[in-house]
C-alpha cells in the first residue's frame, strides 16, 4: 500500500470540497481548484476528511494513489494558504521593475525583457532585484518562476542571472593567469 496515498487529508475548516465522478472541486478562501483524478483512483469525504483507494495493486494503480493523493493535498493546501516562489537577480546593472501586473527586466540584453504574468499568479517586486511569484496553484506558481528563471540562468563563472532566493550556484574557476 502507498504510504502517502493511504493517509486521509483532513478538510479544514472553511474549505468545500465537491465530488463528481472523477472531478474533484476544493473551493477556499483565496479562489477555486479542479481536479481530474485518474481512471482507476476513487476519491471519497468521509468524516470530514478526503480518502484517496485504489482497487488494485497493479503498477500503474500504485504509481496513480500517491500522486493523486498529493495533488488534492496540494489544491487544498492553495485555496486555504496559497503558495509564493522567491527570485534574486544577481548582476551588476541586472535589475527588474513593475509595469502593472507585469515585470520589466535588465538583464545584459541590448533591450528590455518584458515578462506578462499568467492568469492566476501575482508578481511583486521587492527593491531592485527580488521578485516574488504567488498564486493558489502550486503547478502555475511553479512553471511562471522557471520562466522568468529562463530569461537569464545564472552563469558559473560570475553568478550572474536570475535565481531562485535558496538556489546554490555552483562557481567554476576562470582561466588560470601565468
Amino acid at each position: 500500500m502507498s504510504r502517502i496515498g493511504k493517509l486521509p487529508i483532513a478538510i479544514p475548516g472553511g474549505v468545500d470540497v465537491k465530488i463528481d465522478g472523477q472531478q474533484v472541486t476544493v473551493k477556499g478562501s483565496k479562489g477555486e481548484l479542479s481536479l481530474v483524478v485518474a481512471e482507476p483512483i476513487r476519491v471519497a469525504v468521509e468524516d470530514g476528511q478526503i480518502l484517496v483507494t485504489r482497487p488494485n495493486d497493479e503498477r500503474e494503480s500504485r504509481a496513480l494513489h500517491g500522486l493523486s493523493r498529493t495533488l488534492i493535498n496540494n489544491n487544498i493546501i492553495g485555496v486555504t494558504e496559497g503558495y509564493a516562489k522567491q527570485l534574486e537577480v544577481v548582476g551588476t546593472g541586472y535589475r527588474v521593475q513593475q509595469k502593472g501586473a507585469d515585470l520589466e527586466l535588465a538583464l545584459g540584453f541590448s533591450h528590455p525583457v518584458s515578462f506578462t504574468a499568467p492568469e492566476g499568479i501575482t508578481l511583486v517586486v521587492e527593491g531592485a532585484n527580488k521578485i516574488t511569484v504567488s498564486g493558489i496553484s502550486k503547478q502555475a506558481v511553479g512553471e511562471a518562476a522557471a520562466n522568468i528563471r529562463k530569461l537569464k540562468k545564472p552563469e558559473p563563472y560570475k553568478g550572474k542571472g536570475i535565481r531562485y532566493a535558496d538556489e546554490v550556484v555552483r562557481r567554476k574557476a576562470g582561466k588560470a593567469g601565468k
